[in-house]
């Protein structure tokens, strides 16, 4: 993925079932939530809730489309000469609105699927999560293990689209973006990024001069995702420009310790590059360092983006001269698709969708697999919902997840899919990876696996709720799987006492809505992980980017820093089963199922291949081609 983080979980979004609300972690709800991280751009390990860095740990996937290898998990090293074709794809109805997606409030995969085409980055994720580098924008080496030493070279090709070189000073304001600790404090640097865990685990700048081609990133503590803590950069020049800086002057202030020049750019940073109006009004501060470009693309408000290639870029060209992404709702995908109105569609996984989906084989591909997306259920901590502490507590939050039909959703809704789902109990584990059992015999006693009204209803009472009390819940739509989840709930949870409301709607995830303003005692969405390890620090550590619902816990802490920390693949076990204990013990939310994965293309395309990941089936989008 992109701009975010790269090594978090995003949430996933209502469209696709990858996920990716983003962050992680980035967020997006149906594909996406724990869901975030993009490969190309930012630099952080953002909130994910999956586990190994740079594998994973048995993520299935299909294969498919035509010139891909067999059980090949990166690109192909197919030589493209860019066409004039137009191949359109779609993640769903939610539309692009930020071309810097490592703000607290754009880390999504629907800004993610652009992002990744604008970006170059020292690496991206093949199929199976495995981390594949990326030769035309440079290289990076150990140079020391004690302490974690890492040198990085970026190609004396790389270039942005406007031709300026890209360099160390970019990837500098990346790490100064999320450290502001180390250059006066947040309030007075005022980033708001999705993720300080570059700036957290890298308290000291890059060691580079300015306008380098080199920089080197040393880590005083071991850190588990240390590959996936660079990948891409934003265009310091643009940022400093803005702010009425030379770039080389906010270079050497980030290297200074110099805040008070730094923070100059901040205001810039956080909304300079987001586009509320859905439209780039100056192509020249969206500049390109990936295959495609804002600049010259069509944008139809509420209708597509189209990119176009960027004739600058320095790797290796770009297949279809046309990459456009359609805003379209995840119910008009296989009709669209049918009529080759678009060409890939990730949909949200049903039965119905399947079905259709073989009965065009005549003319469509199917690609199916898992993924290391997975729909949850987040209670709101914050001050005068029900179930903080100060109110309802734990004991309201046992009485919701007493009622919650977890078995009857995975079983009307993702079994017809995929006839192995099962109802999935923790969040740092998938069901189908080895040491998921040991984890969840360890954390959880299935208390909640099975409704049980009576003892909903004890606990209702013990928490001294009134009769008829009113539980919003709250997910980006329109979504009919997550609209069918929320009836099942209401048509449960509502004998013991509770009010459910269903309040989905299109701005869940934007800024200022429902999402960042705490409009909701219980949030449904997703989140999109690529088989880190500490990704899911933000989502429940106390004050973390990624913890929407205000969830603190000193024992959580504790173990995420334990974890965060080590190297040691057994310490990391052991605490992930302290963790999901303790999130159990605590209920900080309910995890539900992981998202069965499905592809439909068009067949005339070569390269169309389906991913476990969280950059979803767009992650080399920029190898789809048609057949000759």
């Amino acid at each position: 993925m992109a701009l975010v983080a790269a090594g978090a979980v995003v949430l996933a979004g209502c469209t696709s079932d990858p996920e990716t609300e983003t962050p992680a972690p980035a967020a997006t709800d149906e594909g996406g939530t724990d869901e975030g991280s993009t490969d190309g751009g930012g630099a952080t390990d953002e909130g994910g809730a999956t586990d190994d860095a740079g594998s994973t740990d048995g993520a299935g996937s299909t294969e498919g489309g035509e010139g891909a290898a067999a059980g090949s998990t990166g690109k192909s090293d197919q030589e493209f000469e860019t066409n004039d074709d137009t191949v359109v794809f779609s993640t769903g109805s939610e539309q692009y609105n930020a071309y810097n997606g490592a703000t607290s409030s754009t880390n999504s995969t629907y800004n993610s699927v652009v992002n990744n085409q604008l970006f170059g980055g020292f690496w991206y994720w093949g199929t199976d999560g495995a981390i594949y580098p990326n030769e035309w924008f440079g290289s990076y080496t150990v140079e020391s293990e004690d302490p974690l030493t890492v040198k990085y070279t970026i190609s004396d090709e790389a270039v942005w689209s406007d031709g300026v070189p890209v360099t160390a000073n970019d990837f500098l304001l990346e790490w100064a973006s999320s450290n502001p600790e180390a250059l006066g404090g947040v309030d007075a640097l005022g980033f708001d990024p999705v993720s300080d865990t570059f700036g957290k685990y890298v308290p000291e700048a890059p060691e580079t001069e300015v306008d380098s081609k080199e920089f080197t990133i040393t880590y005083p503590e071991a850190y588990p995702d240390w590959e996936l803590m660079v990948s891409g950069a934003l265009p310091s020049h643009i940022a400093a420009q803005e702010a009425g800086l030379e770039p080389a002057e906010l270079a050497q202030a980030i290297l200074n310790g110099d805040g008070e020049t730094v923070a100059q750019v901040s205001e810039f940073w956080n909304k300079g590059w987001l586009f509320p109006d859905y439209t780039v009004t100056d192509p020249a501060l969206v500049p390109s360092s990936g295959p495609y470009t804002l600049d010259g693309s069509t944008w139809e408000v509420g209708e597509s983006l189209t990119l176009v290639p960027n004739e600058q870029f320095y790797g290796p060209a770009p297949a279809t001269g046309n990459l456009r992404f359609a805003f379209a709702a995840p119910e008009t995908h296989v009709q669209a698709l049918q009529n080759l109105d678009i060409h890939v569609i990730e949909p949200q996984a049903t039965v119905d969708t399947l079905t259709e989906l073989e009965g065009m084989q005549d003319t469509v591909g199917v690609l199916t697999g898992d993924e290391m997306t997975w729909e949850h259920l987040d209670f709101n901590f914050a001050e005068g919902s029900i179930f903080s502490d100060e109110e309802g507590g734990l004991a309201a939050r046992e009485a919701f997840a007493y009622c919650v039909p977890r078995e009857n959703i995975v079983q009307n809704l993702i079994q017809p899919i995929n006839p192995e789902a099962e109802v999935m109990n923790l969040r740092e584990k998938f069901p189908f990876q080895d040491d998921y059992q040991e984890v969840l015999d360890a954390a959880y006693d299935g208390r909640y696996d099975t409704v049980d009204i009576e003892k909903a209803k004890e606990k209702f009472a013990e928490a001294g709720l009134e009769d008829g009390v009113e539980v919003r819940i709250g997910y980006s739509g329109p979504n009919q799987r997550r609209t069918d989840e929320v009836t099942a709930i209401k048509a449960s949870c509502d004998e013991v006492g509770f009010n459910i409301t269903d309040v989905g709607n299109p701005e869940f995830f934007e800024d200022g809505g429902t999402l960042a303003n705490g409009d909701y005692e219980v949030a449904l969405f997703a989140w999109a992980g690529s088989g880190q390890i500490a990704s899911g620090q933000p989502i429940y550590s106390t004050g973390g980017g990624q913890n929407f619902g205000q969830f603190s816990n000193e024992e959580v802490d504790a173990a995420w820093e334990a974890l965060a920390t080590s190297n040691d693949p057994a310490v990391h076990l052991e605490q992930t089963k302290i963790i999901e204990k303790l999130l159990w013990d605590n209920l900080y939310g309910i995890p539900v199922f992981a998202h069965p994965g499905v592809v439909g293309y068009d067949l005339t395309l070569e390269n169309v291949r389906h991913t476990s990941v969280q950059t979803g089936v767009s992650w080399n989008a920029e190898q789809w081609v048609r057949a000759q």
